[in-house]
């Protein structure tokens, strides 16, 4: 047998470079609502206060909680467990990549038993990794993201999120200034608004296992955004299909729903055709939205089966996978990517131009509608006024010696119509 090393990447250095792994605010957010809806969760709270360097973001859920030991094992990086089928976790990182990706420093306390008010808490500091070059995890005392986790699991069951050092999200100079105080209001209202939209089906209760879900953003309940218009009667549903596809060893099926949204006029009212339009508004909000187990990944364009048309901005169809088939999309592990595999756009094709062609037919028909009605003649102006109105325009024009002699014209070759204009 030849030799071998044992090598250990350095943490401090991959540590860093893990933080840069594709997540923005709201995606990261995000990925720790999936764990909580992993955990049987009814309940979640996001709290995301400034205050200046002591600001913090918090996630709460009421979901089954955690042992010790794998509440340590949630901090590793690629931790061992395995995932079912139809459960939103992927590559075991999203926990630590998310956190960091936005702080410097991520506090995990949990609750497991509803009888014992025992919370294990462990955080996993940067700064700790990089002093000691370890994968450390530390029990950090009785700090205050502590004592706001334990407030929030006193009554019951359940995991606190807690994100402290938000070096990625306040700027480095005045981070207890106006400009950082607004951007901390920003981000709650695209936080509710992106919670709202991935997370709908399980909002509504339409996901398929019926587990119906409460989310709040600082208090604030937030309402699902369905981009099909289910409430509105004017919304036409295509017939659903279904295909087959292999990958690997494995065989899995992708749903489709094809929906052709109503014209402005034909919405319930002015303000739902507004929102209705979405983050990205009309004509980037039309094409395909892809659920990986009824949590929405990605959204908008048409995934390289054909391209953004304004005629079709009101078609929006929903593509359904589930978690078996992750490596034929090559779903990223920030989880808001995905690449369509080229049987899948073979197989999209037909249905996508049917889905197009209703939406252009709906587009034309509100199109036509909407021109203007030609004036009858009996509102239009008086030709002398005309006339005088076209004088008028020859001398600002500078080239009024030119429109005599298309008057003299004029009047030799259709004297009747010079003199309705008083030429």
């Amino acid at each position: 047998m030849k030799k071998s090393v044992s090598v250990t990447p350095s943490a401090a250095r991959l540590t860093s470079s893990l933080r840069d792994i594709g997540y923005d605010f709201v995606s990261a957010v995000a990925d720790l609502v999936d764990n909580s809806i992993a955990a049987g969760a009814r309940s979640i709270d996001v709290v995301v206060e400034f205050d200046g360097h002591d600001s913090f973001v918090l996630i709460a859920d009421d979901g089954a909680g955690m042992s010790e030991n794998a509440l340590v094992e949630s901090l590793r990086f690629g931790s061992r467990r395995s995932y079912e089928v139809g459960e939103l976790g992927r590559y075991g990182l999203g926990l630590k990549t998310a956190s960091l990706s936005q702080c410097r420093s991520v506090t995990v306390s949990t609750r497991r038993a509803s009888v014992y008010k025992r919370i294990a808490t462990r955080m996993l500091d940067l700064d700790v990794i990089l002093d000691f070059d370890d994968w450390l995890i530390v029990d950090p005392g009785r700090t205050r993201a502590v004592v706001e986790a334990q407030r929030w699991l006193s009554d019951a069951p359940g995991t606190v999120v807690i994100w402290s050092k938000l070096d990625r999200v306040l700027p480095d100079k005045n981070p207890e200034g106006g400009w950082a105080r607004r951007r901390i209001e920003t981000l709650v209202k695209k936080t509710a608004d992106h919670l709202s939209m991935v997370f709908h089906r399980f909002l509504e209760g339409s996901n398929s296992s019926g587990q119906q879900i409460v989310i709040t953003v600082n208090g604030e309940k937030i309402q699902p955004w369905n981009p099909f218009a289910p409430d509105e009667a004017a919304t036409v549903d295509l017939p659903a299909l279904s295909f087959e596809i292999v990958s690997g060893d494995q065989v899995g099926r992708i749903r489709l729903s094809r929906h052709v949204l109503p014209p402005r006029e034909k919405f319930s009212s002015q303000d739902e055709f507004d929102r209705l339009s979405g983050p990205l508004k009309w004509n980037r909000q039309q094409g395909l939205y892809v659920y990986r187990a009824d949590r929405l990944v990605q959204w908008g364009g048409w995934g390289g089966v054909r391209s953004i048309d304004e005629h079709t901005k009101l078609a929006r169809v929903a593509l359904d996978f589930n978690t078996d088939l992750d490596a034929a999309f090559h779903i990223n592990v920030a989880k808001m990517r995905v690449n369509l595999p080229a049987a899948v756009k073979q197989m999209l094709e037909r249905p996508l131009h049917e889905v197009c062609l209703r939406a252009n037919e709906t587009y034309r028909k509100t199109a036509r509608r909407a021109a203007p009605t030609p004036t009858p003649p009996s509102e239009l102006a008086p030709l002398p006024t005309v006339g005088l109105a076209l004088r008028s325009a020859a001398a600002q024009s500078g080239d009024y010696a030119a429109f005599k002699r298309i008057i003299a014209t004029l009047r030799s070759s259709s004297p009747e119509v010079a003199q309705l204009l008083n030429f």
